[in-house]
């Protein structure tokens, strides 16, 4: 029985517990358990061929009859067929209107908020300018440097 035997007979799950066990022990060994595991194709990568999984054995049947499933969902459900960038209904006319009523004074509100925040954001630095501009104005120029004491000469000593 060779390598590849006594791995299968392990399962899926436990192959991929191993792999990531030799990762954290010691990470070449589970770089080349990875690579074996994708290599053989034991991990089911291509099982489907090249369109992957979820488009079934069928292909463009299975697709056909999930985009009918779901437009058969969407009426069943009262929006329509509404596709995407329209305006979902909710089958009741008054409560739409009122919806987009009062998206639309949200919208507005939005805008005169952003707008009222930039302004008291200006008057603000303005403020704090204003304050550096007249604390800068009031500071009294420096005194120019005094001269160093001048050392009276030194005197011989007397003998």
């Amino acid at each position: 029985m060779g390598l590849t035997e006594r791995l299968e007979q392990f399962g899926r799950p436990a192959l991929m517990g191993l792999t990531v066990v030799a990762f954290a022990l010691c990470w070449p060994v589970g770089l080349g358990m990875l690579v074996f595991l994708i290599g053989s194709k034991r991990m089911g990568c291509w099982k489907y061929g090249h369109r992957g999984q979820w488009y079934g054995r069928h292909g463009e049947r299975d697709e056909r009859r999930a985009n009918e499933r779901d437009e058969r969902r969407a009426n069943e459900r009262g929006h329509g067929g509404w596709r995407w960038g329209e305006k979902p209904s909710s089958g009741n006319a008054a409560f739409d209107e009122y919806r987009e009523e009062t998206l639309r004074r949200l919208e507005e509100e939005q805008r005169e908020f952003k707008s009222f925040l930039d302004k008291l954001r200006f008057a603000k630095d303005k403020a704090e300018f204003d304050q550096f501009m007249a604390d800068r104005r009031n500071i009294p120029p420096a005194p120019p440097p005094a001269p160093p004491p001048a050392t009276p000469p030194a005197t011989p000593p007397s003998a």
